[in-house]
């Protein structure tokens, strides 16, 4: 699915995600907890971690991935040129969908990093 407005994505899935914590409480409760205990900062720092994540959503083809670790990876201060360099390890690692991904990563944190 190719996403042309990035801040409506989020809004959207936000809006589906909460119907999931509503419906399944504990398991959003967990997940979060996981989320929050994986990208606290420790020898890697937040900003690091955000980056390997978009990557991995990249490779996995996830557009929700996209949209939250560029929005993310933004938020501490990744840049453009970072955002191209992870592009690049993902597309070693992950061939073609991974550059169709890519693009769309690098949309999502165009889109997303104002």
């Amino acid at each position: 699915m190719a996403v042309s407005d990035w801040t409506s994505f989020l809004k959207q899935t936000d809006a589906r995600m909460a119907a999931v914590r509503k419906g399944a409480p504990d398991v959003a409760k967990a997940f979060g907890a996981l989320a929050g205990a994986a990208t606290k900062p420790g020898a890697l720092d937040p900003k690091t971690k955000e980056l390997i994540a978009l990557a991995i959503g990249i490779t996995a083809r996830c557009d929700g991935c996209l949209a939250y670790h560029a929005r993310a990876a933004a938020h501490h201060g990744a840049t453009r040129e970072e955002i191209l360099d992870v592009i690049g390890v993902s597309v070693y690692m992950g061939g073609g969908p991974s550059m169709i991904y890519g693009a769309e990563a690098l949309a999502a944190f165009d889109g997303l990093a104002e």
